[in-house]
């Protein structure tokens, strides 16, 4: 059995280094968390702050949602009509669309994009800071940073992110109603009533719920790689990078924690 490698220079096994590393890490992020909620119910608060941030993640990134949303509504009922065709239920497309934007493609495919443009974005901004010792020369100034910088930011991106969605939402049904109404000629209220005929109240509070949920990681997890970003300008890339990757993992295990819990909700 091969021995342990021995770490000379602090005496510790690389292993329990490891662990060490990981646990503080972890407990690190829980103090941050926990941080964000207990200074944003505090004054004073940033109102024109968070509406600048609102501004810089909303409207800034309309072009980018408005292209991707419209493609998706008319790829994915590209895509859906042949297996309809194949079983004579052309008629339900609208409704397969609608539950399909609505409940998923929609809140998803918003915090995707909003974790690769504003998580990076707030990653970059804040470890800019951090590395050039902005944030201490507000700490000096008796300035709180953290209420400041990340939770406005925060805010931000839980009150911004969800209308996004929901734009997303009705992009990607417009997308969806040009392709449906140049092959089967429907009316654009039909399209609509058949599109909605088959979501319930459940499934757009879902989608709320998922987009706040969205939004909070991306603004979380940019804010603390940024926050504490070390090692120069080398660190901004590297905690600009690390905010994408890691909103982009923790979005896919909430969809899929939250769609469980909605089936449970639903079930009962």
């Amino acid at each position: 059995m091969q021995e342990p490698v021995f770490n000379a220079r602090n005496n510790k096994y690389v292993l329990s280094e490891g662990l060490d590393e990981f646990f503080s890490g972890v407990s690190k992020a829980y103090r941050f968390v926990g941080q964000y909620f207990r200074q944003a119910f505090k004054p004073p608060f940033h109102f024109s702050e968070v509406v600048n941030q609102c501004f810089e993640i909303g409207l800034r990134s309309l072009t980018l949602i408005t292209l991707t949303g419209f493609i998706i509504g008319i790829v994915f009922t590209k895509q859906s009509r042949p297996a309809l065709e194949d079983f004579g239920a052309t008629s339900w497309l609208p409704s397969l669309i609608g539950i399909a934007i609505v409940k998923a493609l929609g809140p998803l495919v918003t915090a995707l994009i909003c974790a690769g443009k504003v998580g990076s974005g707030i990653g970059a901004e804040l470890g800019s800071m951090k590395v050039t010792e902005q944030i201490d020369a507000m700490e000096v100034s008796a300035i709180n940073p953290f209420k400041y910088l990340v939770v406005t930011r925060v805010t931000a991106t839980m009150i911004a992110i969800p209308i996004l969605s929901f734009y997303c939402i009705l992009v990607g049904l417009m997308g969806s109603f040009v392709n449906v109404s140049t092959q089967e000629s429907t009316s654009f209220l039909t399209f609509f009533q058949n599109s909605f005929s088959t979501i319930h109240f459940l499934d757009l509070f879902t989608s709320v719920v998922k987009s706040i949920v969205y939004g909070f990681t991306i603004g979380i997890v940019g804010s603390y790689k940024g926050y504490y970003a070390t090692s120069g300008t080398r660190g901004v890339g590297k905690a600009a990078n690390q905010a994408v990757v890691m909103a982009m993992f923790l979005i896919f295990i909430e969809e899929v924690i939250i769609v469980q819990i909605s089936n449970w909700i639903r079930f009962f």
